[in-house]
């Protein structure tokens, strides 16, 4: 227990140095035209050192924000404007998929069409018509994994609900409180570690692995190479497949900024007391006569 507590202070302690270092070195893990430089970046984009990077971070920003509160309500408008933005420009995607299987079923259909070229700068690009239908999961997962903090924001999340519209205000904010921090911030760290190198296996060869030591990373960067995955499920069906493994990445960084900001703002809510619920959140209304609901009038499910 003892080696334990001193390895999570140490590493702590280290936080402070691996941060300044990466902002005062960003060559040694920015500059991707050396392989030794890419082969850090995929190491520590899942190691431990950037956990407690992270992890020190989180809890200097709680601290200050307990003591400030300004500075914890500044960081809940950044981070749930931030998930607003992307989702508000990522939810036309969800338009483009059926402007695009309209036109994919009128050409298919009607005017017998096997493929189609676009071309708007005088780039002509041409695919076989199977290859924009399977695109159209693309748009879909878009609107899945970027709009998934946008939606939290604008509370359109279904809460199955057993005792929390049965207790008090600030009973829920600690109950909000305990679920961001038990159960949303470890779920996206868990998930984070599995598809960084799940991604990274489908950009580069030789494979990485989370398993990999920093040593043996760096004796692969002599025969690191790009190797994006191009191979679709049929031969001339969409083959942009890497493309997933990276939205699962983004996906999974935005649910984490969005658990420390519903952790930031429900422990700020719960201090501040029922006047506070809702307060600095940019919710939109369906239309100019709606008035977003408040988490007591909200019906329980």
């Amino acid at each position: 227990m003892l080696d334990a507590l001193i390895w999570v202070f140490r590493n702590i302690a280290m936080a402070f140095y691996n941060l300044g270092y990466a902002i005062t070195h960003p060559q040694s893990w920015l500059d991707w035209s050396d392989s030794e430089s890419l082969i850090r970046f995929i190491y520590y984009g899942a190691s431990v050192e950037l956990l407690f990077v992270v992890m020190t971070a989180f809890l200097l920003l709680t601290i200050v924000g307990m003591w400030r509160n300004s500075i914890m309500w500044g960081t809940v408008r950044v981070l749930e404007g931030f998930a607003n933005a992307v989702g508000r420009v990522a939810a036309w995607a969800g338009l483009i998929m059926v402007l695009q299987q309209i036109i994919i079923i009128f050409l298919q259909r009607i005017f017998r069409v096997s493929e189609i070229s676009v071309g708007p700068f005088g780039v002509i690009f041409t695919k076989d018509l199977s290859w924009f239908s399977e695109e159209l999961k693309l748009y879909n997962a878009l609107v899945v994994t970027l709009c998934v903090s946008y939606t939290f924001v604008q509370r359109g999340h279904v809460r199955v609900d057993l005792v929390y519209s049965a207790v008090s205000f600030r009973a829920r904010r600690v109950i909000d409180m305990f679920g961001a921090l038990f159960f949303m911030i470890p779920a996206t760290v868990l998930i984070w570690l599995y598809s960084w190198f799940f991604m990274w296996r489908h950009l580069v060869t030789p494979k990485v692995s989370a398993s990999d030591k920093i040593e043996l990373l760096l004796r692969k960067a002599r025969i690191l190479k790009w190797n994006v995955e191009t191979i679709g499920f049929s031969p001339n069906g969409f083959n942009g497949y890497f493309l997933f493994k990276i939205l699962l990445v983004a996906f999974t960084a935005l649910v984490f900024l969005q658990a420390i900001a519903f952790f930031f703002r429900s422990y700020l809510e719960w201090k501040e007391g029922p006047e506070s619920d809702g307060k600095y959140l940019d919710v939109d209304p369906l239309d100019d006569a709606e008035v977003p609901m408040t988490a007591e009038e909200r019906p329980a499910n």
